[in-house]
């Protein structure tokens, strides 16, 4: 199911030039009516359920209903994002509450290494980077 904005809860992130949402939506989805001050989902249907914009919302306006084989008749799975984690709480039908709390990113923008620190193969343009030789039934990969 696509995400949802709840209009009672948002607050269009105090009336910055772009929400939280905005910001942080993989297709650019989320927008910000400027009559109301309140963020949409101008495409629910091209919605692709990242969760990002639940996970970033401040006033945790954003929704997102679950499947019907993930969150059955009636239970929810509600994200709250702290500084350093993101505390998922489940409410199982019958009432039963279960918390997980993962660690979040905290590496400044602009700062992420793309190799994650791990040592990489020195020259990008190898062959040898195009696929495991053992996949292909090779000793080496051929070259020209």
């Amino acid at each position: 199911m696509p995400s949802f904005v709840n209009p009672e809860k948002c607050d269009g992130c105090k009336a910055l030039d772009k929400t939280a949402c905005q910001y942080v939506c993989p297709n650019d989805l989320m927008m910000l009516n400027p009559d109301l001050m309140k963020a949409y989902n101008r495409e629910p249907e091209m919605c692709w359920e990242c969760y990002n914009c639940v996970k970033i919302c401040p006033t945790q306006a954003v929704e997102i209903r679950g499947y019907a084989d993930f969150v059955p008749l009636g239970a929810t799975v509600t994200p709250l994002r702290s500084t350093d984690s993101i505390l998922w709480t489940v409410k199982f039908r019958n009432g039963s509450l279960k918390r997980f709390k993962f660690p979040i990113r905290t590496t400044p923008e602009g700062e992420a290494k793309p190799d994650g620190g791990f040592a990489v193969q020195d020259d990008i343009n190898s062959n040898a980077l195009y696929s495991e030789p053992e996949a292909l039934g090779l000793d080496e990969v051929a070259t020209l």
